[in-house]
């Protein structure tokens, strides 16, 4: 079940974390014996370029077909193909831009599926932006007689922005389908909260037959069939711009990253055939209460397992996959991977085993990746906006050079955290800048052995004249006082010059 956002006076007292453990229905899906040891810290992610030439690339899908190929959709509306061996296609699959409406930077063809059939079928599904209008569209593409023909559509004509455009097939075989809340900023429409539309949802519908008058199927199952005045084909709502959300193959969850308004930014992750759930924008963003939001008295809410600030350096989340193809089984197998458009952050998250969840950075990604693919295998490749490239992403083991240990001692409204910092390395340290997240709700009142400066949740400690300098083997301390509402947690992930760090007790 969900877990109540509470409003009123109980809301910091109770329930304002930067991590909340999802409940407990979804915590248990995550599969046993799968997590490789190496904690997260350890873990780096790289890339490596293999074609340019892109034109605003979109996303990608692998078709498994045995032809080990990736499609790589294009803003203006054509879809490019890319093999290992030949590289980058001159030509396109297919060509639909005078169906698009590529105005305005959000707006053109933004997402692409394929159907589990596609080998036999050779049809597939594209989420796009059509003209004169913006209108956010799908439609099936049917190569073998270059048919597109229009499954569905929902008006967004007052503004370019949030237009989702995430398809994916679902563990059940359905196809599901992210649109933004509409555009402008603080969800002028209230569409989030709202049953009527399909704006600031994931729709979920049954695209292998169609149910008279529609070219589709609205599933029996689906959780607003039958209230009053509700869009049937609704799966999840409450939120803001889902821009891209994937399925683990291993357990059917669903993992959303969606963009947020400026404060934060937010991962869900919900278990397999959760539907009906509301993810709160706009009346929260992130575990925020958000200002003049849309909120009604008693609604349960899903909180995100993870939200990080813009005052990291990001500005829009790109939500990826769950790691389960073989070539680094044994490193990242079972972690979800992530990243940012504006920081190129690599964030992982892992379940922890005790309803949370692990998580560090990485890595960065190359500049503005638009989108996180995998081949039919499961290996990753991201594609980034400009200059327009596919990047094949590596992932190795290099053992953190510092670790972290945590001591915290609350009480009421205020909390003291002393921080150890060891150097794990083999090289001197020489002058430091330690960054943290905080949790919901805490704001430092002081600080000692360190000058400290906070920014939103986001923390950033330099090194004092006499602590400058760590060498291997070696600590400092320092630490702050803080008060808070509610929540008391000691920070999660530590970077230490821009490496992550071990996290000790």
């Amino acid at each position: 079940m969900p877990r109540r956002r509470w409003t009123g006076p109980l809301l910091l007292a109770l329930l304002l974390t930067v991590l909340a453990p999802l409940p407990a229905a979804v915590a248990d899906t995550a599969p046993t014996g799968t997590a490789p040891a190496v904690p997260l810290p350890s873990l780096s992610a790289t890339t490596t370029q293999v074609a340019s030439g892109l034109r605003r690339p979109t996303a990608i899908a692998a078709p498994d077909d045995g032809t080990d190929r990736l499609f790589i959709t294009e803003k203006s509306g054509t879809v490019r193909v890319y093999h290992p061996d030949t590289g980058l296609a001159p030509s396109t699959l297919l060509d639909i831009t005078s169906a698009v409406d590529e105005s305005g930077n959000e707006r053109g063809l933004l997402g692409i599926a394929l159907p589990p059939d596609f080998a036999d079928t050779r049809t597939l599904y594209l989420a796009y932006t059509a003209p004169p209008d913006g209108a956010v569209t799908l439609a099936r593409y049917r190569l073998d007689d270059s048919r597109l023909e229009v499954l569905l559509s929902q008006e967004h004509a007052e503004f370019s922005n949030h237009n989702g455009g995430q398809l994916a097939f679902g563990p059940d075989g359905n196809l599901y389908w992210s649109i933004g809340d509409g555009g402008g900023s603080g969800d002028p429409f209230r569409a989030g909260q709202r049953l009527d539309t399909l704006l600031g949802k994931i729709m979920r519908i049954d695209v292998s037959r169609g149910c008279d008058p529609l070219p589709y199927c609205v599933p029996a199952d689906n959780p607003f069939v039958d209230t009053p005045g509700a869009r049937g084909e609704i799966w999840l709502y409450g939120l803001r711009n889902p821009w891209r959300f994937s399925f683990d193959a291993a357990d059917g969850s669903m993992w959303i990253g969606d963009v947020g308004q400026g404060r934060w930014e937010e991962i869900d992750h919900l278990a397999p055939g959760e539907g009906g759930l509301n993810l709160g924008w706009s009346c929260y963003e992130g575990l925020e209460k958000f200002a003049n939001g849309d909120c009604v008295p008693g609604e349960e809410y899903t909180e995100p397992v993870f939200t990080y600030s813009p005052y990291t350096g990001g500005c829009s989340v790109i939500g990826g996959h769950v790691y389960r193809g073989r070539e680094y089984a044994d490193l990242v197998g079972g972690t979800y991977i992530a990243t940012d458009y504006c920081s190129s952050t690599v964030w992982a998250l892992r379940p922890d085993g005790d309803g949370g969840y692990e998580q560090a950075e990485i890595g960065e990604m190359p500049t503005q990746v638009t989108s996180v693919g995998t081949t039919a295998d499961g290996e990753f490749y991201v594609v980034n906006d400009l200059p327009g490239g596919l990047h094949k992403v590596s992932f190795s083991q290099e053992e953190p050079a510092c670790r972290v240990d945590r001591t915290v001692t609350a009480w009421g409204t205020g909390m003291t955290v002393d921080l150890t910092v060891t150097n794990t390395g083999d090289t001197p340290v020489n002058g430091w800048e330690l960054e943290f997240p905080l949790a919901l709700g805490q704001t430092v009142v002081s600080d000692w052995n360190t000058t400290l400066t906070q920014g939103s949740n986001t923390i950033t400690a330099v090194n004092a004249p006499h602590n400058a300098t760590i060498e291997p083997g070696a600590s400092v301390t320092l630490g702050y006082l803080t008060e808070h509402t509610g929540d008391t947690s000691p920070p999660a992930r530590f970077m230490l010059n821009g490496d992550a760090c071990a996290v000790g007790r």
